[in-house]
Formats: structure tokens, sequence, C-alpha cells
């Protein structure tokens, strides 16, 4: 059981290389695939429970304010 966590770990860990010992330009690189990867956002999410009904009605939410700007920007 140990082994499987540590092969999917493995697999979803970032590799930054350092070149030349730039430092900066890795953690540049390191800060922008950690936000394209998305977990800070599921650990925040994961902080609380949201019921099921309740995300189905903030999704139809977004997705009514999106049309509603669309159409005031398309005229």
């Amino acid at each position: 059981m140990y082994r499987s966590n540590v092969k999917q770990t493995i697999k979803y860990m970032l590799i930054i290389p350092v070149v030349k010992g730039n430092i900066n330009k890795a953690l540049k690189i390191f800060k922008r695939k950690f936000k394209q990867t998305g977990i800070l956002k599921k650990v925040r999410d994961n902080k609380s429970y949201t019921k099921p009904t309740t995300k189905r009605k903030l999704t139809r939410e977004k997705a009514i304010l999106k049309q509603k700007y669309k159409k005031e920007n398309d005229e």
C-alpha cells in the first residue's frame, strides 16, 4: 500500500531544473507551474464541505452572469 502512494506522489511532483545557478528564474517557473496545476484551489475547496446542491446553484449563477456579460459586450 505504501509503495503505490509513493508512486502517485512522484507522478504529480513538479521538477524544475536550475540552470546556471539561476534560482530566481527556476522559482518563477515553479510558481507558474504550481498555479496551473490547481492544487492550491483544491486544498482551499476541501477545507469546508459544500453540499452538491449548493455547488450546482453556484455554477448556474456563474453561467447566467457570463451570459449577461457576453450580451452586454457584444452589442
